[in-house]
């Protein structure tokens, strides 16, 4: 799609996207007919990457009812960024298309299986702009924690406390989880988020890590690059909301619906880049597969954008809810968090205070977003990091379990049924929102 694929050296593409007012995509398309337009309908399951359109002008996409114009056929037709939009044109407002990065400020341990070497320290760039501390193992944390809980284990077991069998289990299994899983709730929920699909939009993920075999995952590149995570952002984030519930000794439980159907849309290449375009198109694809759950732990700077405002209200008037990390890139909350459509994420540190890289405005939750345990790609398997989207994967993991109670929980129910259960915090609602996430 040589006519879309020219960019320039800014943070722009060189092509512009074009929303349609509500109820308007038809005439839309008709308004582009003088261009050689490409129809992500045309594809199966919608899943259409921008090197497999040939020569085409624009690409629609009818889930969230916008094109995407390549600069030179935007430029002949007059539809740039200055251009003027009649009253009665289908068109509803037109933007340039620019990068977007992985949502950074990560930052932790990495964790291999085995844990049987001393720590031993280097560093290495994990997200650009970012460093990150990497640990070959971290035996002490893990024989730590189990030989802690085995403890406590023992002692529920021992005394009863006047609990129930049933509950002493209970008990015994909420010990054997990370922080962030027991600060929400988790352990103690009977629910597992079954049924639901929880589509996850990041750099890919490792769908061979021995955790997830027999899982129903279903995968698609919108970046022309393989699936496969090489970095660990995806994996890290997909194990913490869709992970399983007894992973081997002896590693902690870190996942939270752990009988989801994940859907993972690769928007982000090796290097943690992609651009608006790419992220739309995996919006787009996880409405099309009707995922009530769709997460995307990503950032850019700048005000609330009109695609993703649309974006995220046609993701509810469907069904779906778009939830978004609150962005570490500056001191407010950035794209695409900052649409009023788009549910959005701030980090908790393991004193459910709100963490220094977190920041301050249109803010509807929190959760934990610190020292958080979960997958990694192989070799490691698993990994501890910290950052928002860390906390975003904790809210998409319990929206997950929500979902199941009711299929009358979808998108701006779902949404306000998370914040009306939330646990409050003291802190003003420009840090926290509503409050801490909590499962069913």
């Amino acid at each position: 799609m040589a006519a879309l694929a020219r960019g320039d050296d800014r943070f722009q593409t060189g092509r512009y996207l074009v929303t349609f007012k509500e109820g308007a995509g038809q005439s839309g398309l008709r308004y582009l007919e003088a261009m050689r337009v490409a129809h992500a309908g045309d594809f199966e399951g919608q899943a259409v990457t921008l090197d497999q359109l040939s020569d085409a002008d624009a690409l629609f996409l009818p889930e969230i009812n916008m094109a995407l114009i390549g600069g030179q056929a935007a430029s002949e037709h007059k539809l740039g960024e200055q251009a003027e939009i009649a009253s009665d044109s289908p068109i509803a407002s037109i933007e340039p298309e620019y990068f977007v990065f992985a949502d950074g400020g990560t930052s932790g341990s990495v964790v291999e299986s085995g844990f049987v070497e001393l720590a031993k320290s280097t560093t290495f760039e994990s997200l650009p702009g970012f460093t990150e501390s990497l640990y070959q193992a971290s035996n002490s944390y893990l024989r730590g924690f189990l030989q802690a809980t085995e403890t406590i284990a023992r002692e529920i077991r021992k005394t009863g406390n006047g609990h129930s069998h049933q509950e002493i289990e209970e008990e015994t299994e909420a010990l054997l989880a990370t922080w962030g899983l027991k600060a929400c709730k988790v352990p103690t929920s009977r629910r597992s988020g079954a049924g639901i699909n929880i589509a996850v939009l990041a750099n890919g993920f490792d769908s061979g890590h021995p955790d997830f075999v027999g899982r129903s995952i279903v995968s698609q590149t919108f970046v022309g690059e393989p699936v496969m995570d090489l970095n660990g952002h995806g994996t890290h984030m997909i194990g913490t909301a869709c992970g399983p519930l007894s992973p081997a000794d002896p590693t902690p439980r870190y996942g939270i619906g752990y009988q989801t159907s994940i859907y993972v849309a690769k928007v982000l290449t090796n290097s943690m880049m992609g651009t608006v375009a790419s992220v739309l198109t995996g919006i787009n694809w996880a409405i099309a597969n009707r995922c009530p759950v769709i997460f995307a732990p990503l950032a850019m700077a700048g005000g609330p954008s009109a695609v993703f405002t649309a974006a995220g209200k046609a993701a509810l008037n469907k069904g779906c809810l778009l939830i978004a990390g609150s962005s570490s890139a500056g001191a407010s909350v950035g794209a695409p968090a900052n649409s009023p459509t788009i549910l959005s994420v701030a980090a908790l540190n393991q004193n459910l205070q709100p963490t220094p890289f977190s920041p301050v405005g249109k803010i509807d939750m929190a959760a934990p977003g610190v020292d958080t345990f979960s997958s990694w790609p192989r070799p490691r398997r698993y990994a501890t990091i910290s950052g928002i989207a860390s906390a975003t994967a904790h809210v998409a993991g319990c929206a997950a379990l929500w979902a199941e109670t009711s299929p009358a929980l979808r998108g701006i129910r779902l949404w306000q049924k998370l914040q009306n259960t939330a646990r409050g915090l003291p802190f003003p609602a420009t840090r926290v929102g509503a409050g801490l996430v909590q499962a069913p």
